[in-house]
């Protein structure tokens, strides 16, 4: 398949309205929510670490575990791909390798966040971040190691859940000042708090949105309204495949069939569709060999 190139996330932001991009965790993921006209894709870490090593979020994946499915999902995506670049993999040339990684896999933009390695889940307890310094040095080394503004770099500080809001504001500041393209302040633990972030920087923002987590999920036009202007839904579709999935095997396990399962199921024709088996069947048509 021909390599895509998504610089286009710049450009959108450049646009009115809010710039939705669900999570995607496999390529079977990718795939669905491709076809459906997102502006954008983020491919969650969480969910990628889950679904690709069945472990957690918790700084086990490598650089080269997660570069290589940037690689897999950008390739194949028409949409721009916003990735999940935790801390950069280590030390300030890991973080340099990392941004040029990404960037050469075809990623739109890296998301790299101020915790102490090995990092955790944004929105579970014990997160620790380093001194605010050392993440300007990650976003001024970004910025220097990218080789087109177009690939953006997105600031996440950790710092609300251990320091507080205002220790967060003020660290996204500090990233600003150093050249970040999009602030994220993760975990805000009210409506008020989101509109205080809302109201503290010129910079696009990200909203998490974590269906169980410590910050509310608003609408479309409340997270607007507040002053955001990317919404992620990281583990949304992840949630409710696992929930499907959970119940399916279940049945399965009690019933010792699929007979009567009561999980709406995708056509298998469908499926077979949206994996590209259509294209398989008509080269073999082509190609037919006689004998």
């Amino acid at each position: 398949m021909t390599r895509n190139t998504p610089a286009t996330l710049r450009e959108r932001l450049q646009r009115p309205g809010l710039v939705v991009a669900p999570g995607v965790h496999d390529m079977v993921s990718l795939r669905l929510a491709d076809r459906m006209g997102f502006d954008a894709l983020y491919m969650t870490g969480f969910g990628t670490v889950a679904s690709h090593l069945g472990l957690p979020d918790a700084g086990i994946a490598t650089y080269t575990d997660m570069v290589q499915r940037v690689d897999a999902m950008a390739s194949m995506a028409r949409t721009p791909l916003i990735a999940d670049g935790d801390t950069g993999y280590g030390g300030l040339i890991n973080v340099a390798h990392a941004v040029r990684g990404y960037e050469k896999a075809g990623a739109a933009a890296i998301q790299l966040e101020d915790q102490e390695f090995p990092k955790k889940c944004g929105h579970t307890p014990g997160r620790r971040v380093v001194a605010t310094e050392d993440m300007v040095r990650r976003i001024r080394v970004a910025r220097e190691a990218r080789s087109s503004s177009d690939f953006l770099i997105i600031a996440r500080t950790d710092a609300r859940t251990t320091l507080g809001l205002d220790e967060a504001l003020r660290r996204a500041e500090a990233y600003a000042q150093a050249g970040a393209d999009i602030l994220f302040v993760e975990s805000p633990e009210s409506v008020e708090e989101m509109r205080a972030i809302g109201r503290s920087t010129h910079l696009p923002l990200v909203a998490n949105m974590v269906e169980g987590g410590r910050t509310p999920v608003l609408s479309n036009a409340d997270l607007e309204a507040i002053g955001y202007r990317i919404a992620i839904f990281p583990v949304t579709a992840l949630l409710a495949a696992t929930a499907a999935m959970q119940a399916t095997y279940d049945h399965i396990r009690q019933q010792g069939s699929s007979a009567g399962v009561a999980v709406p199921l995708l056509a298998f024709k469908d499926l077979t569709q949206l994996m590209g088996f259509e294209e398989v069947w008509e080269f073999e048509r082509r190609h037919a060999e006689t004998r």
